[in-house]
């Protein structure tokens, strides 16, 4: 739902901001209306990849103005109209308004609902805004300002009945007509621009927690956290936006979708919200339900007004959230699918213990950096990569990177680090762990805190034998977590730096067509050359020996070169499988994961230096 308010509250917005322009000019028809609203919807997305920050410091002026303009037409209005409607504050007249009309009177809920919406709409990216300052400028600046608003307009009807259909422009005084104009098409694109930049924000926790397809994530800010763009989903919107303003051509349909739309989600977030109360912040169910019933009462009266609205374009909200369930929950279900293969099917580690610490190939100089989305155990496609590469690196790291459920992951607690299978096999594991917010940049540093954080691991197994796996009788050892923050002080193995120039990059390969490529390479991107990390061992007699020539055969694989190795997965339905299911995995599941990111450029992995190895799941 918060996805398709995405959708309509652009269309709704600028249409209805635009519709002062047929309201001021007879001969401009509702087609070039339409033509004009088109226009900033097009300019509106195709704006959004340069970032919110960029214009963001009008925003504020342009509400700000916005407004106290509302605020002063309101009260203009209340004064030289009918004073007398200022008694419509008192709750007298809203229990006789309902006494009186009945049946009607909830009905005309469903339109209350858009003034409702409205005043939401600024505070839809609430990831831009701290709780104080939206506790305080609710309150005393944007309730006030809405309410002096509609009880002007209220004051105007009450001696023009006539001008319902577009109140709120001919409400506005001639000699301000134009500038309240312009200052209410910036705030509908504002408005837009926040709902917007909030499908960003809830597209990529999505993603992040494994419900969305991948999808490119573009942080538009260095500074500010949370100010992202996602092409593909700017570009649907907008597809979308345009389609609901074409096909509809009315604000009084688009509003009851708009309507619904909001009211779901409002209703939605009272029930998480009473969740929230009792497993987050540890209050007692006495709290949460009287929250829950107050709440979800006023909000479920308005709801079942909302619904009502339905055949009068409010299933455009409904056809809207269905769709994106369907996507969401077919890759959600494909995913898993393929995650519990790979778990029931992982290699045994007598098999890999069979084999020798060579495990039956040839071992060359360099690190595997294998990537598998199992936290335990060997995977399946392990065994694959075996039977089909003829060598295989000296060191072997399982990558797991997981997000976890919680915004963000302190540095320090980013990396796990633990052996698989006993010394000699030089097999580890590495989970690295992020956040549904936090940033996944490829910064260069990856390789460098990862080999740091596996040599902190050697030194620390040997002062804690408990860590030690060679006494366990599943060789598989335990995870200790290793701070990003203490292995960049370098405690373990000393670190160099130098620059990572053509020179460099030729003498440290063997190969002329690797050298004529890094060459090349580099001249062509000279911005992105980067240091060069050197390890070497301390100078330290007391270090154990086969601790130390762990540590040295480390530093010489990560000298020797570092590839990524991936496997480039089918999911296909068995045989034996419903129609259902053969129609989610091999048309749905299969047609999002060919037509999204691949995980390679998700994770940020060079593409110099990846191997991918086919595998097909019959799930």
């Amino acid at each position: 739902m918060v996805i398709g308010d995405g959708v309509l509250t652009p269309a709704m917005s600028v249409i209805s901001s635009m519709s002062g322009i047929q309201a001021a000019t007879e001969h401009l028809s509702h087609g070039g209306v339409l033509i004009l609203s088109c226009i900033i919807l097009v300019g509106l997305f195709a704006l959004q990849h340069s970032g919110t920050h960029r214009v963001g410091f009008l925003f504020a002026p342009i509400v700000t103005i916005w407004l106290i303009s509302i605020f002063l037409s309101g009260l203009y209005n209340t004064i030289f109209w009918n004073p007398k409607i200022v008694s419509a504050l008192s709750p007298y007249y809203i229990v006789k308004f309902f006494k009186e009309t009945g049946k009607d009177g909830w009905v005309s809920l469903g339109g209350v609902l858009l003034s409702i919406a409205g005043s939401e709409a600024m505070f839809a990216d609430l990831g831009h805004f701290t709780a104080t300052s939206m506790r305080i400028a609710f309150p005393f600046f944007v309730y006030p300002c809405l309410v002096v608003q509609y009880m002007g307009q209220a004051a105007f009807l009450s001696k023009n009945i006539d001008s319902i259909p577009n109140s709120f422009y001919n409400s506005v005084p001639d000699s301000v007509y134009w500038p309240v104009f312009v200052i209410a098409t910036l705030s509908a694109i504002v408005g837009s621009q926040a709902v917007i930049t909030a499908t960003f924000s809830i597209v990529k926790q999505c993603n992040a927690l494994g419900c969305f397809p991948r999808v490119k994530i573009v942080h538009t800010s260095k500074h500010i956290k949370g100010q992202i763009y996602v092409p593909e989903i700017n570009w649907i919107l907008m597809i979308l936006t345009l389609a609901v303003a074409v096909g509809f051509q009315d604000t009084t349909l688009i509003g009851n979708a708009y309507g619904l739309a909001c009211m779901t989600v409002m209703f939605i977030t009272t029930f998480l919200m009473a969740l929230v109360i009792i497993f987050v912040w540890q209050k007692s169910v006495a709290l949460a339900i009287p929250f829950l019933l107050l709440f979800g009462l006023i909000e479920g009266i308005y709801l079942s007004s909302a619904f009502i609205k339905i055949p009068q374009g409010g299933w455009v909200s409904l056809v809207l959230s269905f769709a994106f369930l369907t996507i969401m929950f077919v890759w959600h279900y494909g995913t898993r699918k393929k995650y519990n293969f790979d778990l029931h099917n992982k290699v045994p580690l007598k098999w890999l213990l069979g084999l020798g610490p060579s495990l039956g190939i040839v071992r060359v100089p360099g690190i595997g950096l294998i990537y598998s989305e199992l936290a335990t155990g060997i995977p399946s496609i392990f065994s694959h990569f075996v039977t089909n590469l003829p060598a295989f690196h000296t060191v072997m790291v399982f990558v797991c990177v997981k997000s976890v459920p919680v915004p963000f992951v302190p540095p320090e607690e980013r990396f796990l680090i633990g052996r698989i299978c006993p010394r000699p096999y030089r097999m580890y594991r590495c989970i690295v762990r992020y956040g549904y917010k936090d940033i996944q940049r490829d910064n260069g540093n990856f390789e460098d805190l990862l080999i740091q954080s596996i040599a902190e691991f050697i030194q620390m197994e040997a002062v804690e034998p408990q860590l030690s796996s060679s006494e366990s009788p599943s060789f598989d050892g335990r995870m200790a977590v290793i701070s990003t923050r203490s292995v960049q002080s370098g405690s373990t193995l000393l670190v160099s730096e130098e620059d990572f120039g053509i020179s460099n990059s030729i003498q440290s390969s063997k190969s002329l067509t690797l050298q004529s490529l890094r060459s090349a390479g580099d001249d062509e991107n000279p911005q992105m050359r980067r240091r060069r990390v050197r390890f070497r061992l301390p100078e330290n007699p007391g270090m154990d020996p086969a601790v130390r020539d762990e540590l040295s055969d480390l530093i010489d694989a990560k000298e020797a070169g570092v590839a990524y190795i991936m496997g480039h997965s089918y999911v296909k339905a068995r045989r034996s499988a419903s129609f259902m299911k053969k129609l989610v995995i091999d048309i749905g599941y299969s047609f999002l994961r060919k037509n999204c990111r691949g995980p390679a450029v998700a994770l940020n992995i060079p593409h110099i230096s990846l191997i991918e190895v086919g595998m097909i799941y019959y799930v």
